[in-house]
């Protein structure tokens, strides 16, 4: 049986919260969590066959959190691997195509066996594989945050790969430490916590140097952590340490906080919340604070939206901008390019990612988003700019507004 976390020690007459403390009540608060897991975690490098005990425990840790009443994504390896020994290829050197043919192979059986572990526990699982252009790209990264939003309000549990069948090199995220950052800040989650074969960051090598620090509480990453990831060609380093730095450069200024524990014991999100030692890295600011920003950071709008004053009250409240609302639409932009919110007097409210394009829009401004299917001949989403997508600079209405 696990002892408690210690949450309070006693420094100075002060208490103060231990980083395991700190990591423990991470784990309660968020309500949105990214589990990242590697194939050395998920499968026995002697048979290639899939570790079931170990994924059956983390489906139990899983199962808890969404008891708990949280959202879980994991972002997973292994198709490559479960694909090369189906397919009977050398395990030592591989061709693009053959890896393409691998994770082709793999991942239906890398589905099955999360399926299984999660059906024990009534949970519903769901197969995203993703490019890095799904991430990057302003329409796919509404498309693929709408689908995975809709999933995890539906209770399921998105498990998300590579789509390694179509990326090549050049355009691959390249290790699954960085994807699970771009989902994190993709889906504006609270923590990643990414599962490994060492407890954290150290300062040195552990495997090959007994000195080697651990490294508990990261608030900055500056050039001397970024330096103990060593150099990617190292073994060590090599979809180690060095990747989850980088992922740690993507989670951070996104508002993520990052967590890098030991995957080898049975339960490992279990072990965490109970005290295991780890390393966290602190965001640098909150997931809805990073997703504005990066909203309104992109080039200049394409087209403008004129809204009335019922839609003024619901966007300064926080809500989505529906068709209803809408008085006009101008310019030519597509569906999750960057657009103005005017008042009727031309004044700039804010900006948002178009739910539609410049013609839909014009289509639907001042309908009811019940009637959305008739006008357009097909069932779109109610919202013209979905409040996650939508950046208000401009708080109060002019007088004559009011």
């Amino acid at each position: 049986m696990q002892k408690p976390v210690p949450l309070l020690l006693l420094k100075y007459g002060v208490l103060m919260m231990t980083i395991e403390g700190r990591i423990s009540k991470l784990c309660d608060d968020a309500q949105r969590i990214v589990i990242k897991v590697g194939s050395a975690l998920l499968f026995d490098p002697e048979t290639g066959q899939a570790k079931s005990d170990w994924m059956a425990g983390l489906a139990a840790d899983i199962a808890g959190l969404h008891a708990a009443g949280k959202q879980v994504i994991v972002v997973s390896s292994g198709s490559i691997a479960l694909g090369r020994r189906r397919l009977g290829l050398d395990t030592r050197s591989i061709r693009l195509e053959e890896k393409q043919a691998a994770a082709a192979t793999g991942q239906v059986e890398l589905a099955q066996c999360w399926s299984e572990v999660f059906d024990a526990h009534q949970l519903q699982t769901a197969q995203i594989l993703l490019a890095p252009e799904d991430t990057e790209t302003r329409r796919r990264h509404i498309n693929a945050r709408a689908t995975m939003a809709t999933l995890l309000g539906l209770g399921a549990v998105p498990v998300v790969n590579e789509n390694d069948t179509v990326t090549t090199y050049e355009i691959r995220f390249g290790d699954n430490d960085r994807l699970a950052a771009r989902v994190a800040a993709m889906m504006s989650a609270d923590l990643l916590i990414l599962l490994s074969d060492v407890d954290g960051l150290y300062d040195r090598n552990p495997k090959t140097d007994s000195s080697a620090r651990h490294i508990p509480l990261i608030a900055k990453l500056d050039d001397s952590i970024m330096a103990m990831g060593g150099k990617s060609d190292t073994e060590f380093a090599s979809g180690g340490m060095a990747t989850k730095l980088a992922a740690a450069q993507i989670a951070s200024p996104a508002g993520v906080d990052m967590v890098i524990c030991s995957g080898l014991v049975p339960r490992p999100v279990t072990a965490l919340r109970n005290g295991a030692q780890a390393s966290l890295f602190l965001a640098s600011t909150t997931p809805v604070n990073a997703r504005k920003n990066w909203i309104a950071g992109a080039l200049n709008p394409t087209g403008h939206i004129t809204i009335d004053n019922g839609a003024i009250n619901a966007v300064l409240q926080g809500k989505s901008l529906l068709p209803v609302g809408v008085i006009s639409v101008s310019g030519q932009f597509d569906r999750g390019d960057l657009v103005q919110i005017l008042n009727e007097g031309g004044d700039v409210l804010g900006c948002g990612l178009a739910g539609y394009s410049s013609t839909e829009a014009g289509r639907l401004a001042g309908q009811r988003s019940a009637d959305i299917g008739t006008i357009l001949g097909y069932e779109g989403r109610a919202e013209l700019i979905h409040a996650d997508d939508l950046v208000i600079t401009r708080q109060e209405l002019d007088s004559n507004q009011a």
